[in-house]
């Protein structure tokens, strides 16, 4: 629970960070208000940690640029026309700190797109409640360390509530974006939303038509980036707004009828993302957060719903739903503006996520091990950790088989890796010998003769130059018997 005592001195260290000061200072002298805005002061409240820093004040866009230009090791106006000035101010310590710098505000919007016709205010008060949530709707003036909060932020961050300052369909109908960002904060603050709130998004959600793909995207990402993003992920499901960009998410939700039953999809999907996070903080932690991995846990059952068969004996068969999934999310991502690799990796490893069952259930061959690090490429660790998180038995004895068959796989690679170039598996002649060796020219059968000996090289490793050049001349001089001979040329006279 958030402690006000604690949490206003806290705002006491923030107003006296360097930066702050600087510009506080700077301000001041200039004659105009200053004031620490939204996620900063959120985050201060908190006790969390405090990253980008954005102000508001009184000061017109010409007069930001005079202040902040002397104190600033660059500054940029790309956003002007909306009111901000971009810079980079230096720390006693010596690290540049980039910020934000934005006139009061009071915009309109026409709720036919996003882009507000922007209106400069007079107040910091009206700035405020013009903002998404409360609880990013609360400023810090400096340098008097002053809590400004029309709106009763503080008291929706002892709740642990997500509100807007204004009426939620009037703030949602401004700007649609704000019913993601919702579900972003909820994951990230752990907050619930208000009631009202969510009863919005559910009546406006299609107004999300409005949005850009690329902003959607965006705060998609945002939201896997969090700790939990299951909690936001619900919170799109329960509203429906989910369904205006990423329906495959809550078709996961197969009805079950009273003579067949399977595994609740949906949130066995849930339960996949998370332990898919818990695997990645304790196999890497301290890395940034694996958006391309966690994609495809929540996705990697999509194809459920459209292969499911309900067989004789109230057995549900989803035969195929690996491949049929891979293809219905890279084209969702594609739709979603997704770049090429992370698209490109989230479809492999759907595709591949059930390769590993195989194993478990009976043990493979060097060459299987083999051809599943070669499939998997360089998703292969992404593939482990998606993998050992799609496991979500209640089974103790099935769940601790399954574990130990993947420990013995990893085992196995480990091992091969030290024997072979695993990462790397290529035949032991390249292109250039095996037109050496076979007398040919640049074309299809140099390649026929180079997968002939990948897959030698997969079956049984490493065999040596040599005895791969006598099994390429046997297999040459075998399938020079058993082609077609080729017809010979017309004559250019005839």
């Amino acid at each position: 629970m958030l402690n006000m005592a604690d949490g206003l001195t806290r705002l006491g260290a923030l107003a006296e960070n360097p930066v702050v000061r600087t510009l506080a200072e700077a301000f001041a002298a200039a004659g105009f208000d200053l004031a620490v805005v939204g996620g900063p002061v959120r985050d201060a409240l908190l006790g969390r940690e405090t990253h980008d820093l954005d102000f508001t004040t009184n000061a017109m866009p010409d007069d930001i640029l005079r202040i902040v230009k002397p104190i600033s090791t660059a500054h940029w106006d790309i956003g002007r026309a909306f009111g901000t000035i971009g810079a980079r101010v230096p720390s006693p310590a010596g690290k540049a700190e980039q910020v934000e710098i934005t006139t009061y505000r009071a915009d309109s919007y026409d709720g036919v797109t996003r882009k507000p016709t922007v209106e400069f205010g007079d107040s910091i008060e009206a700035d405020l409640t013009r903002r998404d949530f409360t609880v990013n709707a609360m400023a810090l003036r400096v340098p008097s360390v002053k809590l400004v909060d029309p709106t009763g932020g503080v008291e929706d961050l002892v709740a642990g509530v997500l509100r807007t300052p204004a009426d939620p369909a009037v703030s949602f109908g401004d700007d649609p974006l704000r019913m993601l960002r919702a579900a972003r904060f909820s994951a990230q603050l752990g907050f619930g939303i208000d009631d009202a709130t969510a009863e919005a998004i559910t009546e406006l959600r299609a107004t999300l038509k409005i949005v850009s793909p690329e902003r959607v995207q965006s705060e998609l990402v945002r939201l896997m980036q969090t700790d939990d993003p299951v909690r936001g992920i619900r919170a799109l499901v329960d509203t429906g707004l989910i369904d205006e960009f990423l329906p495959e998410v809550s078709a996961l939700r197969l009805e079950v009828d009273e003579h067949h039953h399977h595994k609740d999809v949906y949130e066995h999907s849930l339960t996949v993302l998370s332990q898919a996070i818990e695997l990645e903080h304790s196999r890497h932690p301290g890395a940034e957060p694996d958006v391309a991995l966690r994609i495809a846990a929540l996705l990697h059952d999509i194809g459920k719903p459209r292969t499911r068969k309900l067989e004789d004996g109230g057995v549900v068969t989803f035969h195929h739903h690996d491949v049929v999934g891979s293809r219905m999310a890279r084209k969702r991502l594609q739709s979603l503006r997704f770049d090429t690799a992370t698209t490109d990796s989230v479809a492999m490893l759907i595709e591949l996520h059930l390769r590993f069952f195989g194993y478990a259930e009976g043990a493979w061959t060097d060459a299987a091990v083999r051809r599943y690090v070669r499939d998997a490429g360089d998703e292969l660790e992404r593939l482990h950790i998606l993998t050992r998180a799609d496991v979500t038995t209640r089974n103790r004895r099935k769940a601790g088989r399954l574990a130990s068959a993947y420990d013995d796989i990893e085992s196995r690679i480990a091992a091969l890796r030290e024997q072979e170039e695993l990462d790397s598996i290529r035949p032991e002649l390249d292109g250039n010998r095996i037109q050496e060796i076979l007398g040919i020219t640049p074309g299809r059968d140099v390649g026929e003769a180079y997968r002939y000996l990948l897959e030698v090289r997969l079956d049984e490793g490493v065999i040596g130059a040599d005895a791969a050049e006598q099994r390429l001349r046997d297999w040459w001089a075998t399938r020079g018997r058993t082609r077609p001979a080729r017809q010979p040329a017309p004559d250019a006279a005839g």
